[in-house]
């Protein structure tokens, strides 16, 4: 077979083009630590997203993961990528409120929205990540988005039907702002670390735990000796977030990027599917268990809305902070959640 000489032309260039795919395979190794177990539903949705990125870019990108904060504690994630031992964090944005308390505002807003999906519009349509990621880049860092398992449930001996339930009510909570919010209602918010909660619970020194979702809550046992809990959560929404290091980012093509970005919607997505559908059993399992679940009136959802959004106000100290908490607040009108106002 004759072939003309712009056929040849074509021919060779087509084997320099596939001859620098090939080459151009496994340009970029991304060093990324979660704090979540590979075995958790976050680590295997995990594991998916890094396989879809891994095929779509066909070989271009390539994770190495560091499971359950093996490398550095889950708070110096963040650091750690900044200082070159990483390349990426998959943690959460609010364990770097002590840089900025933007960063409260980002990884969870506290009673601002009832279920992941209006946070999830805050994000996407609201202009929350724009605004996420110039805060991101303040400090030297790209925020690709944030993911989502599910909302938090309250775990508690007694019954938590609503704000008035609150008063004296002595639980374990996480630092910062939760505090403040809960003070404002009348609770005693406990500070202790997650590996003493049973214990206490178990020893009557706290009556319930903010500790995760209500499948999270169910699998660490909390429920054996808790026979209550706020269900479906509202107080908490925790959003984690996928972070790589601004030059990393950048040395990336436009194309590779936008895998990057739409590989993680896709996990983020899928991943509170999964969440919502995990706590949905688990709020069957227990009631069957003989656990009293408590689905906040309307009316109690916007008083507790009204005490957070005070607190909001009290917690942020910096411009980036008090320019989130008035898009959460504009937002929040918007959607029309009660108590927005």
């Amino acid at each position: 077979m004759r072939f003309t000489r712009s056929a040849c032309t074509l021919i060779a260039s087509a084997a320099v083009v596939l001859g620098a795919a090939a080459a151009g395979a496994q340009e970029h190794t991304l060093r990324i630590q979660t704090h979540h177990s590979a075995e958790s539903t976050v680590g295997e949705a995990a594991a998916q997203f890094f396989d879809d990125v891994e095929t779509m870019s066909g070989g271009r990108i390539v994770f190495e993961p560091f499971y359950s904060s093996s490398v550095v504690k889950s708070v110096e994630t963040f650091d750690a990528v900044l200082n070159g031992i990483l390349d990426a964090d998959l943690t959460a944005g609010s364990y770097q409120t002590g840089k900025d308390t933007a960063f409260q505002f980002v990884g969870d807003p506290m009673g601002g929205y009832d279920t992941p999906w209006q946070l999830y519009a805050f994000v996407y349509v609201g202009g929350g990540l724009e605004e996420a990621r110039e805060l991101y880049a303040s400090f030297g860092m790209h925020l690709v988005g944030f993911h989502i398992a599910a909302s938090e449930s309250l775990a508690s001996t007694r019954p938590l039907a609503g704000v008035a339930d609150l008063q004296g009510f002595k639980f374990r909570s996480p630092p910062g702002m939760e505090t403040m919010i809960f003070a404002k209602l009348g609770a005693s918010p406990i500070v202790m670390d997650f590996t003493e909660v049973f214990t206490a619970l178990e020893a009557g020194l706290i009556e319930g735990a903010d500790m995760a979702n209500l499948d999270v809550n169910r699998s660490a046992g909390l429920h054996d000796v808790a026979k209550h809990a706020t269900y479906p959560g509202f107080h908490s929404t925790p959003a984690n977030h996928f972070a790589i290091r601004q030059d990393v980012w950048d040395a990336m093509s436009e194309d590779l990027q936008r895998i990057v970005e739409v590989g993680h919607q896709k996990f983020a997505f899928r991943l509170t599917l999964t969440g919502s559908v995990a706590t949905e059993e688990a709020a069957r399992q227990l009631e069957a268990e003989g656990v009293t679940l408590h689905d906040w009136s309307v009316e109690d959802r916007a008083a507790y809305r009204k005490a957070a959004l005070a607190s909001w106000d009290e917690f942020a100290d910096s411009d980036a902070a008090r320019e989130l908490v008035q898009m959460h607040k504009d937002f929040i009108e918007v959607i029309g959640l009660a108590g927005a106002e």
